[in-house]
């Protein structure tokens, strides 16, 4: 991971001399004035990228949006795309700090899928510019920044399909395909900033209710049903 070139700056908060590793510290009960600053200026960044994209943002305009001098904003990180991997990087690690937490003390598999769709959409329900971001500029980030961010999508796509693999086991559904099952529940919950309107479809714990329902019935009522008979040739 980069590090942070340490620019001293007695209006500025302390901020950790490793990088930016407090940020994303699982259990933070009193986080630094360094770590909520960097917050803001990540939601910041994170609606200028969703308005603008990427590419056309500038950091100008993320100085105007977060009330930040540009040479404020360069003792939070080195360039354009230090940001964007910041951003990708909170993101993913909160996601997979909640999810941990809630899934302590958790044995049934049915059951912790349930909570991890629940803190899946928890998350994105509210923030849909950050998922907006997430799924448009998945690509955009170069080297060292991509592999990192690569490896907790990995993390985190391994930690949902051991969660499936032990319902595979306690069901008894052999024919069942663990990964198309793991990527089609994903199809179904990362597009939800593209439509979701919660007076038509209730909030995020009837909408995680309503997946999950979906999800687990089809797996299990599709795959516990004696293969279908071929038709014979005529």
């Amino acid at each position: 991971m980069a590090r942070t070139a340490v620019r001293p700056r007695s209006s500025e908060p302390d901020r950790p001399r490793v990088g930016h590793a407090s940020l994303t510290a699982t259990a933070s009960p009193e986080p630094s004035r360094y770590d909520k600053r960097l917050r803001e200026i990540l939601q910041r960044a994170t609606e200028v990228f969703c308005e603008k994209g990427f590419a056309a943002a500038s950091i100008r305009d993320i100085s105007r949006a977060s009330g930040t001098s540009l040479a404020g904003l360069y003792y939070y990180f080195e360039s354009k795309d230090h940001l964007l991997f910041l951003v990708q990087q909170e993101a993913f690690s909160t996601l997979i700090a909640g999810l941990e937490g809630k899934l302590q003390g958790i044995t049934d598999p049915e059951q912790a899928i349930r909570v991890f769709v629940s803190n899946h959409l928890e998350h994105f329900v509210a923030n849909r510019k950050q998922a907006q971001v997430l799924s448009h500029e998945s690509d955009t980030l170069k080297e060292p920044y991509q592999r990192e961010i690569a490896t907790l999508k990995r993390q985190y796509y391994r930690r949902c399909l051991a969660l499936v693999e032990q319902l595979q086991q306690k069901r008894r559904l052999p024919r069942m395909n663990p990964r198309l099952a793991v990527l089609s529940l994903f199809g179904m919950m990362n597009w939800i900033y593209t439509w979701y309107n919660p007076a038509v479809d209730g909030d995020w714990k009837e909408m995680a209710h309503q997946m999950t329902s979906i999800f687990l019935q089809g797996v299990i009522g599709g795959f516990q049903d004696a293969p279908p008979e071929r038709s014979p040739n005529l």
